[in-house]
Order: structure tokens, then sequence, then C-alpha cells
């Protein structure tokens, strides 16, 4: 088996969230919005396909899957087990046994734990850092995982 888009997996961190005291729901902030339109319009020029968009549910993973779903024209839908604090075993056995191009948008801790099992088998091993809005590709091999894209909003052309 070679790398290819059959193999591969999005990880989007949610893009800048008001503060609790502002906004209990903690959606999205305006430069929040303005950076996952931006990261979100990357993806869809640099070519990146996927078949599905799952999210967490709380209201700024909404959004910004909101967003690359309208970017990149597929389907967004929450999906248990993605919140920031949940174990990251059951998501990383889904995905082991998944054929397809998927897109999870979360939150830290999850993202970075899941990345690092699905890597090195050690969900505390520290592999990547997502700042908020950040896309990491992670594709599969016979080998196993690897990192093979990491875009954080802050190198996009014109940031």
């Amino acid at each position: 088996m070679t790398a290819s888009q059959s193999h591969r997996l999005f990880l989007v961190r949610h893009g800048e969230a008001k503060p609790e005291e502002e906004d209990p729901e903690r959606g999205l902030t305006d430069a929040g919005r303005t950076d996952v339109t931006r990261m979100a319009a990357w993806a869809a020029g640099a070519g990146i396909q996927v078949t599905e968009i799952r999210h967490s549910g709380k209201l700024r993973a909404q959004q910004t899957a909101g967003i690359f779903a309208e970017q990149l024209g597929v389907p967004a839908m929450a999906v248990p087990n993605l919140a920031p604090n949940d174990d990251v075993t059951a998501v990383a056995g889904t995905i082991q046994r998944e054929q397809g191009a998927v897109m999870l948008v979360g939150h830290l801790p999850f993202l970075e734990r899941l990345a690092a099992l699905l890597i090195t088998g050690n969900a505390e091993a520290r592999m990547l850092t997502l700042e908020a809005s950040a896309l990491a590709e992670l594709t599969r091999t016979d080998d196993g995982w690897t990192v093979t894209c990491l875009m954080q909003s802050r190198l996009l052309p014109g940031a």
C-alpha cells in the first residue's frame, strides 16, 4: 500500500473562540472566523479533498467545520468522542479501519493526542503543535502514519 488519498486524515483545530464570559457557547471571534476562512480557502486551493468532515458539536468546532464544508463542497456532521478531553483510542480505532480521506475538526488536547497515538502508539508523545485554525494532514502507508503537511494560519500568504 502506498500513500494515497484513500488513506489520509486531516486534523483541523477550531478557530479562535470567544471567552466564556463573553459567549458561554464560545463561538468563533471575528478574527477566528477570518483565519478559518483563509485556511479553508488555502485547503481548497491546494486541492485537498475529503469525503466528509466530522466535528465535536461544540459551537466553535461546528462553525469551523461549516466554513471548511462550504469551501470543500462536502457535508459536515457532529459525531461523538471528539471533545477536548475525550479518550482518543476509540476514534483512532475507527480511523485505522476506514478508507477515504476524512477531516476531523476539534480541540486541544484531543487532536494532538490523536495524532501522537496514530504516529507513535503513545497518545502522550509530543508530535505536533496545532495553533488555532491549523490544519495537519496525516497519511497512512504500510509503515504507519506520518505527518505529511502542517499549515498554521500565521504562515498563510498575506498573514
